[in-house]
């Protein structure tokens, strides 16, 4: 009998008018969206809208413009643009604007504090070309040497990095200019950890270049850099840069006979001021922001500050073994060079 009730029941469910609450809404979903309101309009900041596309120049300092940004992701992006342009262009045509004009905004980017954004610019100044580059030299080494003293470790490995590229396009500008032969050897010294005795005092022992797992990838990248800039400065003229002494030896002036000795010594000089190392009648100067022209002039520079402690450090590094003393075995061989020919004919 209850069944039969219960069953009746379950039928009259079917015909019954469900009563609302009264007052109540309907309770909404978590993921409702309010979609009742209307925009007349919307308004963009900086919106500009023209009906033809900016030309490339403008485009070009447009990108010019943002290598000030804050965003990393920005600079790299309009870095990438500006090396585009370099290589996409015609052979023979310039450069939208002229290096002198970039440089003030690139070069603080050596310094910059995002590996993507240096890495990039590295890609930007070898696509540049090599003539415009040469006469910016001294412009170009301060923030080098700033960036190889930093205090980041990957910042000093990529300004080791551009002045490698710096000494092959450029390598008898480097050595020659004012502070590019001293200041730059004092700076690979203390990148190095080969302290001169004067450097010794308040220096540290070893330099340190971050991670342990680079395995003395970055000591190796700056053994091979100098070993490039030690070739261009006071390498063998054969295997360097030119010296008077061949320019006599094509003249055929080192084959002269008795009694003309050492006759290449006794004619008119090559150099504008062969004696201005002596400062015979100037104030006294700066000896690391001089200009040393020759090869002369560097070798006795080199031999006198630096040489024992390249020689000490090199010793060192050849000891540790690996890739570290492959990389000084080059160092190595340009420094024996050097010595085996000494100061020049």
């Amino acid at each position: 009998m209850g069944s039969s009730t219960k069953k009746k029941k379950e039928k009259k469910k079917d015909f019954q008018k469900t009563k609302l609450k009264v007052g109540k809404t309907k309770a909404k979903p978590d993921n409702f969206t309010d979609t009742s309101f209307r925009a007349k309009t919307i308004t963009l900041n900086q919106q500009s809208l023209h009906i033809t596309a900016p030309s490339s120049d403008a485009q070009f300092t447009h990108h010019v413009s943002l290598l000030s940004s804050k965003s990393d992701t920005q600079r790299r992006d309009s870095l990438a643009h500006l090396t585009t342009s370099f290589v996409s262009r015609p052979v023979d045509s310039p450069l939208p604007q002229p290096v002198s004009v970039l440089l003030p905004t690139l070069l603080p980017l050596i310094l910059d504090a995002s590996s993507s954004v240096r890495t990039q610019l590295l890609k930007l100044l070898r696509a540049l070309p090599a003539n415009d580059i040469q006469d910016h030299v001294p412009q170009l080494l301060p923030y080098i040497r700033a960036g190889m003293t930093h205090l980041a470790a990957d910042i000093r490995v990529s300004a080791v990095e551009v002045l490698s590229w710096l000494v092959y396009v450029a390598g008898a500008e480097v050595v020659s200019c004012a502070g590019g032969w001293i200041k730059t050897l004092n700076c690979f010294l203390s990148v190095l950890g080969w302290h001169t005795e004067e450097s010794s005092k308040w220096s540290g022992n070893r330099a340190s270049f971050g991670k342990s797992g680079a395995k003395g990838q970055p000591m190796v990248k700056v053994l091979a850099a100098l070993a490039v800039f030690l070739q261009a400065g006071i390498g063998r003229p054969d295997d360097g840069m030119g010296d008077s002494s061949d320019e006599d030896s094509a003249m055929g002036v080192s084959g002269w006979e008795f009694p003309l000795c050492h006759a290449a010594q006794h004619m008119v000089p090559q150099a504008t001021a062969p004696f201005v190392h002596l400062n015979l009648f100037g104030q006294p100067r700066d000896e690391e922001g001089e200009m040393y022209e020759t090869r002369e002039d560097r070798y006795r520079v080199f031999e006198n500050r630096f040489l024992r402690a390249v020689q000490r450090g090199l010793e060192g590094a050849r000891s540790e073994g690996g890739e570290v003393g492959r990389a000084s075995a080059g160092v190595s061989k340009v420094l024996k060079e050097a010595i085996a020919y000494g100061p020049g004919a």
